[in-house]
């Protein structure tokens, strides 16, 4: 066997610590051994010395990536500010892959930069939008390519919608189901959106702070519609504490012979309905549980989480770097999402349909109104 990947993690303890899993991940991967950790707390340091057994910590990422010279370097921290700063260091000293929490960053400027400086040095990122690893979404793609639900027509997406509906929702987990509305759906083309505060239509009285570093926010509902490939639609809603139980956090893909609709994760819940009315209260049809071994079949796998997914995604990574390919998760892959969250305000910042690319690369809030 050759010599295991050097990986090194960032972590940041009190601005969105080590994510989810993101450091331990590797300590369960034999292709890998972590040989540094960095965080700027004193405290969070120690804890990340003890728990991930590196043979050196840092007090800076920049020190530790410059003395280190990792393979691989795994950004964890969920404050999203710090992302482009890291991911352009990491680069430049000659890492040649990164695993990246998600969201991507706060604005297509900076995914552009990032994937700029990724690209000249041959560097994959894999982002830790783990459900593109669930082989229950593998199951959920197939399906639809071999014809179960007839022809694709729309897919339905909504956030959490708890007290963070509407603006943080859209960013902080409607990254997810956007990913996967793109994957499943095809790159959009455009997108109309509506936001709205305190029942009246947002203006730049409403824009707030985000948490974890997202920068300018807005809305407490959001209704977004996107033009995506081949003529399909999709639709992304949120709205401020109107969740439910079980939550409502997913996709529903509608075709012509019936729906498919999946939650979150390396082992969503999922189900297939084939009906063409979409109305099982009438033709008496039925939901037929989706598993990782097909529709109505019982699951054989046990449900390991965020960490299940974040070992797919790491393994996936060194493989693409091996390969040299994009990992399945791409970073390009999640600047389409990025442009997907961004596109919902500057529909509503000019009040009509805004087409893909998006020519505004900052955040729209910025020039609200």
């Amino acid at each position: 066997m050759s010599e295991p990947y050097r990986v090194a993690v960032i972590g940041s303890s009190g601005r969105g610590n080590y994510g989810h899993g993101m450091d331990t991940v590797w300590q369960h991967i034999t292709q890998a051994k972590i040989v540094a950790v960095a965080d700027d707390q004193p405290e969070g340091l120690a804890k990340a010395m003890e728990r991930l057994q590196p043979e050196k910590g840092f007090d800076d990422y920049r020190k530790m990536l410059t003395e280190i010279k990792p393979d691989i370097v795994s950004i964890c921290p969920r404050w999203i500010d710090q992302r482009h700063d890291m991911v352009l260091m990491a680069a430049a000293e000659g890492v040649k892959g990164i695993y990246l929490e998600k969201p991507l960053c706060r604005t297509l400027e900076e995914a552009d930069a990032m994937i700029a400086a990724c690209q000249t040095n041959n560097v994959k990122v894999a982002v830790a939008h783990q459900t593109r690893y669930s082989p229950i979404l593998a199951v959920i793609y197939r399906m639809i390519h071999e014809g179960r639900i007839g022809r694709l027509l729309e897919i339905r997406a909504r956030g959490k919608e708890d007290q963070r509906g509407g603006g943080e929702d859209l960013w902080v987990l409607g990254t997810h189901v956007l990913n996967l509305m793109h994957y499943l759906g095809g790159e959009a083309q455009w997108c109309f959106a509506s936001v709205n505060s305190d029942g009246q239509s947002a203006d730049a009285s409403h824009v707030e702070e985000g948490n974890e570093g997202i920068g300018p926010i807005l809305g407490d509902q959001i209704q977004a519609m996107y033009g995506l490939d081949n003529g399909v639609m999709g639709y992304f809603n949120s709205v401020r504490n109107a969740q439910a139980e079980p939550s409502r956090f997913g996709i529903k893909i509608y075709g012509t012979k019936g729906i498919l609709a999946m939650n979150t994760g390396y082992l969503p819940s999922a189900g297939w309905l084939p009906d063409a009315s979409w109305t099982p209260s009438r033709t008496g049809k039925r939901w037929v549980q989706v598993s990782s071994s097909g529709p109505g079949q019982p699951e054989t796998l046990q449900d390991g989480g965020l960490q299940a997914g974040n070992l797919l995604a790491c393994q996936d990574l060194i493989a693409a770097m091996e390969d040299n390919r994009a990992p399945e998760s791409s970073i390009e892959d999640a600047r389409l999402t990025t442009e997907m969250i961004a596109s919902v305000y500057e529909s509503h910042r000019l009040g009509k349909k805004v087409y893909f690319p998006l020519q505004n690369r900052k955040n729209p809030l910025n020039d609200l109104f």
